[in-house]
């Protein structure tokens, strides 16, 4: 069997912890917990095991702490067959977990715990993993570890996909530029996106000279524009969305899914979005994953 995979997603695996509270609580006070789940999470993650559940052959590399390997969580990743044999494992921390609390108003309070992820910045570049993919996917993570990742799929002649995500505010301006430079494909919100422009001081035809081929914006409920040479409106699945948490991950899988088999831009977005479409329903970014036929099933639904 040959080691060639298609897609290695860099940045967090994380634990998600959903919160649900009647109201927050203030300064000096508690509050009662109306429910709590548990989920596996992290941008990266999230990618890696969508991609894998629509049939790429994905890579995974993170930084994790001690409590990762034997974990329902590992068992879960070697189950889809993604190689995390580059994870960086950090035995003295916790892995990075998120708790996200909302309250009767759907207001959010977010806290990451980096843990094990802090020690990205003095780990090495797993060359040998970017060597036998096609795509490299840079995730929320380090922007130290993932400049230097990008530069090194760049020498090695990779296609490099980018989305700095809720991590874009602590990009400088030059390490922004730098991974911005060897980008195929910018995904962002649009929030995200007029930021990064913001930074940079371009617009978008600047952007796309200086860097990607192609930047995904995408607008939640409103669908996904591709800027190429052309504009490429696509419309969101519309689906009573039960937490959307994850989708924009999965959308990022849907599209490189699509991409790297060659489809146009306008079928990648659909393909994305239908993607996406499942996600929302289920709470959690890896509960509701669909396989290929069930997306492309929900496509023909969509557009015939």
């Amino acid at each position: 069997m040959s080691n060639k995979r298609d897609l290695l997603a860099v940045g967090h695996t994380a634990l998600d912890y959903i919160i649900q509270v009647g109201e927050f609580p203030q300064p000096n006070s508690s509050t009662a917990i109306n429910r709590m789940r548990t989920f596996h999470g992290g941008a990266a993650a999230n990618v890696a095991v969508v991609a894998s559940t629509l049939g790429l052959r994905s890579s995974l590399v993170s930084a994790v702490g001690n409590e990762f390997p034997g974990s329902d969580y590992e068992k879960k990743l070697k189950d889809l067959e993604i190689d995390t044999n580059n994870m960086i494992l950090i035995e003295e921390e916790k892995s990075p977990t998120a708790f996200v609390m909302t309250d009767s108003s759907n207001n959010q309070i977010s806290y990451f715990y980096w843990g094990a992820a802090a020690h990205f910045q003095h780990s090495e570049v797993p060359h040998n993993t970017i060597e036998q993919v096609e795509a490299v996917h840079l995730a929320t993570g380090d922007p130290g570890f993932n400049r230097r990742c990008g530069e090194a799929a760049h020498e090695a002649g990779k296609l490099i996909s980018f989305d700095p995500g809720q991590d874009l505010h602590m990009y400088s301006k030059e390490d922004l530029k730098e991974v911005l430079k060897i980008t195929t494909i910018l995904f962002g919100n649009h929030y995200e996106i007029e930021r990064i422009m913001k930074t940079t001081e371009m617009d978008m035809n600047d952007l796309r000279d200086f860097g990607p081929d192609i930047v995904v914006k995408t607008c939640g409920k409103s669908g996904s524009t591709i800027y190429t040479d052309e504009e490429v409106m696509v419309d969101s699945v519309p689906r009573e969305a039960v937490d959307p948490t994850g989708a924009g991950d999965s959308y990022r899988a849907g599209f490189m899914k699509a991409y790297l088999k060659g489809e146009d831009l306008e079928t990648c977005g659909k393909f994305a979005s239908a993607v996406a479409s499942f996600i929302v329903e289920a709470e959690g970014c890896q509960t509701n994953v669909p396989d290929r036929e069930m997306v492309l099933e929900r496509m023909h639904e969509r557009w015939g």
